[in-house]
């Protein structure tokens, strides 16, 4: 598992934007463009993309997201669209790649867990709306940025935003720019947990053992189930309760829990 936010001692290293560690069921994907403050441009988001394919497999039953450096993410990398001959288009080209790609992060059916500390800017607060349980060190600031540059939202944001805090706060956080702080965020439903600094990176991980050893079929209907009830009618989420709860219990680690429950 790698070991939390390190240093980049040369900015000018060809380091890959991202790294993947997997271990004992959990996948440790880390943002690593640390002397960028891990925006993003094209590059990390088709890693992120291309590391899809791992965090689907079997042997991944949990995936932790967290940020190499000082800072979690400012959001997308501003020079990596101004110096191309077609600013706009390429913009474009990262907007749609990066709300593909997070909401598969996001889809994914096991749960996943971002560890965030000092700055989630701009689309970086995409990641932290995607996630499944979202761990922030104390310090954290979250901010819009978008204001600050003449931009609008993306990556998802305007549709996930309101949807977690409701349209007054969501328009407040994306019009006024102002910094959220870490129990802001809490206090708002953004996060579940706010922890001394030195301490997100261990909590991360902690709550990824704890939820590897858990059956993965369970998790990943309770994660569907909550999602999808945003949208669907209270008749058909009961409907889709009852004959997934039928389902569950037919599966090998139900019928486990059950005799040794039973066998007390």
């Amino acid at each position: 598992m790698h070991p939390g936010p390190v240093t980049d001692p040369d900015p000018a290293a060809d380091q890959p934007p991202i790294l993947l560690d997997v271990a004992d069921g959990v996948a440790v994907l880390t943002l690593n463009r640390p002397h960028a403050s891990n925006a993003f441009g094209l590059d990390m988001m088709r890693a992120v993309e291309d590391a899809l394919s791992r965090l689907a497999h079997d042997d991944v039953r949990v995936v932790v997201v967290r940020g190499a450096g000082a800072r979690f993410c400012a959001g997308g990398d501003v020079t990596s669209f101004l110096g191309s001959d077609d600013p706009a288009a390429r913009l474009h080209e990262l907007a749609v790649l990066a709300e593909s790609g997070l909401r598969r992060l996001g889809d994914l059916p096991k749960p996943v867990v971002v560890g965030i500390h000092g700055a989630v800017a701009g689309a970086g607060l995409s990641f932290v709306l995607n996630a499944d349980l979202v761990v922030a060190a104390r310090s954290t600031r979250i901010v819009a940025a978008y204001p600050g540059v003449g931009l609008t939202p993306d990556a998802g944001t305007s549709w996930l935003l309101p949807r977690a805090v409701g349209t007054q706060r969501a328009l407040k956080h994306l019009l006024l720019n102002e910094p959220l702080s870490a129990e802001q965020a809490r206090e708002w439903g953004l996060v579940a947990e706010v922890v001394d600094d030195d301490a997100v990176v261990a909590r991360t991980d902690e709550i990824a053992a704890k939820l590897a050893t858990m059956p993965p079929n369970a998790l990943a209907e309770a994660k569907r189930l909550v999602r999808s009830a945003a949208s669907a009618s209270r008749a058909d989420n009961a409907a889709d309760e009852a004959a997934t709860i039928s389902r569950a219990l037919l599966t090998e680690d139900a019928q486990a829990a059950i005799a040794r429950f039973t066998a007390r």
